[in-house]
């Protein structure tokens, strides 16, 4: 069984159509909305779409995750954003694939809902990212076995990246892999600046990190950047 953690705040608008594309899988799975404290109809939504909600304490998403994880009664985990559709077969898909020995977990290659030319780009960009080195971002639905999760140690509570850091830790238990076809993201986190403007401070936050930039300070510079 899959248990399919999402992690929310105020998504009553697309949150139904997340569930109902879980819901749309055979294979045997737990939904679990994981909620900082929405003031929308975020709770009564994933109730009404049959997952179980849990309240958390921190409006984090890492905090989120891994207290879904706890949580979860299944030995494989997926990580889904509430603005993140996956298909019919994905959750067959994954248990198929972590049959594979020395297989730890992974994640989708990823397409935007309407996008420009712009994040098609990145997005053939991202699958070549994720495929040489395994590191896969949260709306790419990252998925691991319970025991390579917790012996990774989860995700370390960090405001931003902490997607990227919990797939380098996680690939050194084991191999990850992308799995096609893609999942669906919306793009509406590019809509204030546009793709290309958005995507040029991603890729300067993402560089920064990597070269060992404080998440913290990063993602106070991008709260302020307004983006």
């Amino acid at each position: 069984m899959v248990a399919v953690i999402i992690p929310t705040l105020n998504e009553a608008e697309l949150l139904p159509e997340t569930l109902n594309c879980v819901r749309a899988n055979h294979a045997a799975h737990e939904m679990l909305v994981v909620d900082g404290g929405s003031g929308d109809k975020t709770v009564q939504l994933a109730e009404a779409g049959g997952a179980r909600v849990i309240h958390s304490p921190k409006r984090l998403r890492a905090f989120q995750m891994n207290l879904g994880a706890r949580q979860a009664r299944s030995d494989i985990l997926l990580f889904l954003h509430a603005d993140t559709w996956i298909g019919p077969y994905a959750l067959r898909q994954i248990e198929h694939t972590l049959e594979q020995p020395g297989l730890v977990g992974g994640g989708f290659a990823r397409r935007f809902k309407n996008a420009s030319p712009v994040l098609r780009v990145t997005c053939r960009i991202g699958e070549c990212r994720s495929r040489w080195f395994g590191w896969f971002f949260g709306d790419q639905g990252i998925f691991a076995r319970r025991s390579a999760f917790e012996q990774a140690g989860g995700f370390q509570e960090l405001p931003m990246f902490e997607d990227l850091d919990f797939c380098r830790r996680l690939s050194r238990l084991g191999s990850l892999t992308t799995l096609r076809p893609p999942i669906v993201s919306s793009a509406r986190r590019f809509d204030a600046r546009g793709s290309l403007l958005t995507t040029i401070s991603d890729v300067w936050l993402t560089m920064r990190y990597l070269c060992g930039a404080d998440p913290v300070k990063l993602a106070s510079e991008r709260r302020e950047g307004g983006h």
